[in-house]
C-alpha cells in the first residue's frame, strides 16, 4: 500500500504509478532529502515529538542509509513515487514504525522545496567556482597577449583596433556579472521553507528558526502557501545559467570564426577539436559549437519552466514535478560547459602575425584620422566628412590612408601635417585613446589589476 493510501480502495495502475513517479530523475536530490530528515527530526526532539533515544536511532539509520546509496546497495523503487517516500520506506525497512514519525509536521510539498532549494544551494556554489576559475583564466591570457592587436568590429565589421588584453577583459566583464548574479539570487534561495506543511502551516509548535540555523538558510519564509508554490528560486537559477552559456556562446561564437581559414586568428589544441569523417584536412572547432548548441537547450529549459508555472494556482500543483529534471540537466549542461571552455581558452595558441595584418585592412585608423583634424581646430562633423571622403579616394584606387602621400592628403584638408602619419599607425591608434576603461595599455592593465582585486576579494 502506498504511504498516502488509507483513504484509496483500489491501487493505481502500473500504467500510472510509471506517469506518477518522479523516482527515475529526483533520486538525485537523496543527500539532500536526508540532511532536511536529519534536521527536521532534531526539531521533532526538541518539542516532544521524539525522545533523545530516538532521535538518535533516526540519525543512525539515516547517515547508514546513505552510505549505502552512496555504495549502490540500495534500489529505489516506482511505487513509492519520489526520493521522499523512498527514504521514508526505506528507513522503515530498518528501524519500523519509528520511521512513521519522522513526517510529522511536514509535508512532501515542503520537503521537495527544500530540497531543491538545498541541491541549487550546492550547485550555485561549483558554478561560481567554475566562473571565477574562468576569470582567472581570461585576466593571465589578457596580460599575455596585452601587446597583441586585433581588429575589433562593430556588425562584425572592421572598426577600431583594440589590444587583444582589451577584447579578453571584456568578458571576463561578462562573467564576473554572472557570478555576481548567482550570488544575489542566493539571497532569494537562502530561505527555508520546511514547516509550510502541505500549504497553511502545522498545527505543531515547531521551530523552523532552529532548522534554518541548522541547514545554513539565512531566512524562514513567511507565507506558507507561498513556500510550496513558489518555484521562482528555480527559474531565477535558469536565468542566470541562460545569462551564463549566453556569454559563453558569444565568445565561442568568436572562436569559431577566429579559428576558420579566413581568419586563423587562433589555433585550438587537439584536445578540445574533433576531425571529419570523410575530410582528412578539418580541425573543427566543436567544443566551441556544441556550447553554442547547448545554449538554446539552456534557454529552452528556462522557457519550459516559466511556462510550466504560468498558469498555476496556488499553492502546489502536481505540474511542479517537471521542476527537476530542466535544473538538473541544466546544471550538467552549465559546468561541463564552464569547464570544457576554460581548458579550451587556456590552450589555445594567438596569431598575433595574422592578427595584426588584419588591422591593417578596413580603414581601422580612419576614425584617428578624423580625430588627428579635430586636434587641428576642426569640428568633429567636419573632420568625419573629411575622411570619409579620403577612405572613399583609397577604396577606389586600392590604397590605404597610411599609403597617401602628404601632397595628395592636403588635398583633402590643409591642416594635414607630417606628423598624421604617426598618428594612424595601428600602434598609435591603440594607445591614443586616454578615456577610463579604453584600450591604452594603462587602461588595460588597470582592468587587470581590479579584475585582479575582484579575484582576492571573492576568495
Amino acid at each position: 500500500m502506498k504511504l498516502w493510501g488509507g483513504r484509496f480502495q483500489n491501487s493505481t495502475s502500473s500504467v500510472m504509478d510509471d506517469f506518477n513517479s518522479s523516482i527515475q530523475f529526483d533520486w538525485q536530490l537523496y543527500k539532500h532529502d536526508i540532511k532536511g530528515s536529519m534536521a527536521h527530526s532534531q526539531m521533532l526532539c526538541k518539542i516532544g515529538i521524539l525522545t533523545e533515544e530516538e532521535l538518535e536511532i533516526i540519525h543512525g539509520a539515516l547517515i547508514q542509509l546513505e552510505a549505502d546509496i552512496d555504495a549502490g546497495k540500495v534500489e529505489f523503487q516506482v511505487a513509492h513515487e519520489d526520493i521522499h517516500m523512498n527514504v521514508e520506506a526505506l528507513l522503515t525497512e530498518r528501524i519500523g514504525t519509528l520511521a512513521k514519525k519522522i513526517h510529522t509536521a511536514r509535508s512532501r510539498n515542503d520537503q521537495v522545496a527544500l530540497d531543491l532549494r538545498l541541491y541549487i544551494k550546492e550547485q550555485s556554489l561549483q558554478i561560481e567556482k567554475q566562473l571565477i576559475d574562468l576569470v582567472k583564466a581570461l585576466t593571465k591570457l589578457s596580460g599575455e597577449q596585452i601587446d597583441t592587436y586585433l581588429p575589433g568590429c562593430t556588425h562584425l565589421q572592421p572598426a577600431q583596433p583594440v589590444r587583444l588584453g582589451f577584447h579578453l577583459m571584456a568578458y571576463t566583464e561578462m562573467f564576473k556579472r554572472d557570478t555576481e548574479r548567482l550570488r544575489d539570487a542566493n539571497k532569494r534561495l537562502n530561505v527555508l521553507p520546511l514547516g509550510a506543511g502541505a500549504l497553511a502551516g502545522t498545527s505543531y509548535e515547531t521551530d523552523r528558526h532552529m532548522i534554518a540555523d541548522l541547514l545554513g538558510f539565512d531566512e524562514v519564509s513567511l507565507n506558507a502557501m507561498d513556500s510550496v508554490s513558489d518555484r521562482d528560486f528555480a527559474i531565477e537559477f535558469l536565468h542566470v545559467c541562460s545569462l551564463i552559456m549566453m556569454h559563453m556562446s558569444r565568445f565561442s561564437e568568436e572562436i569559431i570564426l577566429w579559428s576558420s581559414g579566413e581568419y586563423r586568428f587562433i589555433e585550438l589544441d587537439d584536445a578540445y577539436s574533433t576531425g571529419s569523417s570523410i575530410m582528412p584536412q578539418k580541425k573543427n572547432p566543436d567544443a566551441a559549437e556544441l556550447i553554442r548548441g547547448k545554449t538554446g537547450t539552456v534557454y529552452g529549459r528556462l522557457m519550459g519552466l516559466l511556462t510550466v508555472m504560468k498558469g498555476l494556482p496556488l499553492a502546489y500543483n502536481k505540474d511542479m514535478q517537471e521542476d527537476k529534471v530542466p535544473v538538473f540537466e541544466t546544471v550538467k549542461d552549465v559546468s561541463l560547459s564552464l569547464d570544457i571552455f576554460t581548458k579550451m581558452l587556456q590552450t589555445m595558441v594567438f596569431n598575433g602575425t595574422k592578427m595584426m595584418e588584419a588591422t591593417k585592412r578596413g580603414f581601422l585608423n580612419a576614425t584617428d584620422a578624423a580625430d588627428y583634424l579635430v586636434g587641428k581646430g576642426l569640428p568633429f562633423r567636419s573632420a568625419h566628412e573629411v575622411i570619409g571622403r579620403m577612405v572613399l579616394y583609397c577604396d577606389s584606387h586600392n590604397m590605404t590612408l597610411n599609403e597617401m602621400s602628404l601632397k595628395l592628403l592636403k588635398d583633402f584638408s590643409e591642416l594635414f601635417e607630417e606628423d598624421i602619419f604617426e598618428r594612424i599607425e595601428i600602434e598609435s591608434c591603440v594607445e591614443s585613446k586616454k578615456s577610463y576603461g579604453s584600450t591604452s595599455k594603462s587602461q588595460v592593465l588597470m582592468m587587470i589589476q581590479k579584475t585582479k582585486e575582484w579575484l582576492n576579494s571573492s576568495a
